[in-house]
């Protein structure tokens, strides 16, 4: 019996790189949040600071969100198998999904706290909540820096959301112990909690609406479907393109599928070699999927009792 061999697909060069290089920042921006989460942690509660320990719950969080994104970025290196023939990749997509809800589940207890503070108030440190406020913004802004400096992938960006709603509430945080070290007004530390809450909420549903057009296999974000169908109908050779079809698999890697009418089926290899010379260079999509069809051969609608449709 003869022997049937089959090429084992490994991810393309721009998954790879988009994994590898999120990965390693990934990895540098967990260990830093979550050092100084515990720091700022132990802080807010010795000062007894509600917008301190809220920015150090959500500097936890975010240790958690940045050690899942590293985790799924570590699975995107993956290579392709029998059983995931796309790979892994959209584990990121789950993952930063997964993030948003979180960070809901986040945004009401703090929101919960600070309305209960208001008809309880209670002691603040202003001095020690104004120095740890101070030292989480600087300590924040580093990590967005190593975020920014790595590949731009959807799981990157997520935790990039989580670490600039941090940078947020320490400046609100920072505020608020300016406010009571020099005013003893305690009421601004839950105010700008509740501050603090709505600009994670902002963050997280823009995060949720991007995973779930990912999900749901709408069109990337800056590609316009009818002008690559344009492009591609223009070419020499091609008649039209129809059953046009372009959605995300994971970051790093556009999919695109087709089915295009040439004149002439003799003239296909050239066509199709125009048509991924077009589509990687103007577009940037790699992974593409092209069915060819003859000028001679025109679809036939379906019987009215149901059946496939069947080319002439």
């Amino acid at each position: 019996m003869p022997e049937h061999r089959y090429a084992q697909p490994y991810p393309t060069q721009g998954q790879r790189h988009a994994a590898e290089m999120g990965g390693g920042a990934l990895g540098a921006a967990l260990l830093l949040t979550f050092g100084f989460a515990l720091i700022e942690a132990v802080a807010g509660w010795w000062a007894g600071s509600l917008a301190l320990l809220s920015d150090a719950g959500h500097m936890v969080t975010d240790s958690a969100a940045l050690g899942f994104a590293a985790l799924a970025a570590w699975m995107a290196r993956r290579p392709l198998s029998a059983r995931y023939s796309y790979g892994l990749g959209r584990a990121e997509v789950l993952v930063a999904l997964g993030n948003g809800l979180f960070m809901l589940l986040l945004v009401a207890g703090i929101g919960y706290a600070a309305v209960q503070r208001f008809s309880t108030p209670q002691p603040v440190a202003g001095g020690m909540v104004t120095l740890i406020a101070a030292l989480g913004l600087i300590a924040n802004l580093i990590v967005a820096r190593i975020l920014t400096r790595g590949a731009q992938t959807l799981n990157t960006r997520a935790a990039l959301l989580h670490v600039m709603g941090d940078a947020l509430g320490s400046v609100a945080a920072l505020a608020a112990g300016v406010v009571i070290l020099f005013t003893g007004w305690t009421p601004i530390d839950p105010l700008l909690s509740l501050l603090i809450c709505a600009l994670i909420l902002y963050s997280s549903l823009n995060l949720l609406r991007e995973a779930l057009h990912v999900l749901m296999e709408g069109v990337p974000p800056g590609v316009n479907l009818p002008e690559v169908g344009r492009s591609m109908g223009a070419l020499p050779g091609v008649l039209s393109v129809h059953d046009l079809h372009i959605w995300t698999l994971s970051s790093g890697l556009v999919v695109l599928s087709a089915h295009v009418r040439v004149r002439d089926l003799t003239e296909w290899e050239q066509v199709l070699h125009e048509l991924r010379e077009l589509l990687r260079e103007r577009y940037g999509i790699e992974h593409v999927t092209l069915q060819p069809e003859s000028a001679t051969h025109v679809l036939r609608p379906a019987p009215a009792r149901g059946g496939e449709s069947s080319l002439d």
